[in-house]
Formats: structure tokens, C-alpha cells, sequence
């Protein structure tokens, strides 16, 4: 799963993050609304935990590929002719 998420260029995460993860923008964006809600403990509603999901899933899968990013890549080493 981290190898898909690591073959879609960073741009494409920023522009679902900003149009699906805080769609839609007014009166406020809904990721906004149900994090209230879930502060205030009324996030109790099926469709409305499944809107949460849906809005933060972008933000969520964004942080993962920066994450990769900022992350030094390793390098395997052969073990061949060592003994």
C-alpha cells in the first residue's frame, strides 16, 4: 500500500486534500463542522462519521506521503561474498 501511495506525485494529495478534504467551502467546510461535532461529542450518526472519514481521508493519506518524503530512503546491502 505505502509503494502506491509513494508513486502518486505529492501535487495530486495537496489538490484532494484541499478540494475533497475541505469541500465544501461554504457556510464551513464539513471537516471542520464534524470535528466540532466530535468535540462536542454529537458526531453520532452513521452518515456523519462516514463524512468525517471521507473529508479527512485526503489530509490523512497527504501527511503519509510528505511523511515518506521526509523519510531518508534506506539502502540494502548484499551480504554476497561476506562471510
Amino acid at each position: 500500500m505505502l509503494k502506491v501511495i509513494d508513486s502518486i506525485p505529492l501535487p495530486f494529495y495537496i489538490v484532494l486534500s484541499l478540494f475533497l478534504g475541505l469541500a465544501p467551502f461554504f457556510p464551513e467546510p464539513h471537516l471542520v463542522e464534524k470535528i466540532r461535532m466530535l468535540q462536542a461529542g454529537e458526531l453520532s450518526r452513521m452518515i456523519d462519521i462516514f463524512d468525517l472519514i471521507l473529508h479527512l481521508t485526503p489530509w490523512i493519506l497527504l501527511i503519509i506521503k510528505i511523511s515518506m518524503m521526509l523519510k531518508p530512503k534506506t539502502q540494502t546491502t548484499s551480504m554476497e561474498g561476506e562471510s
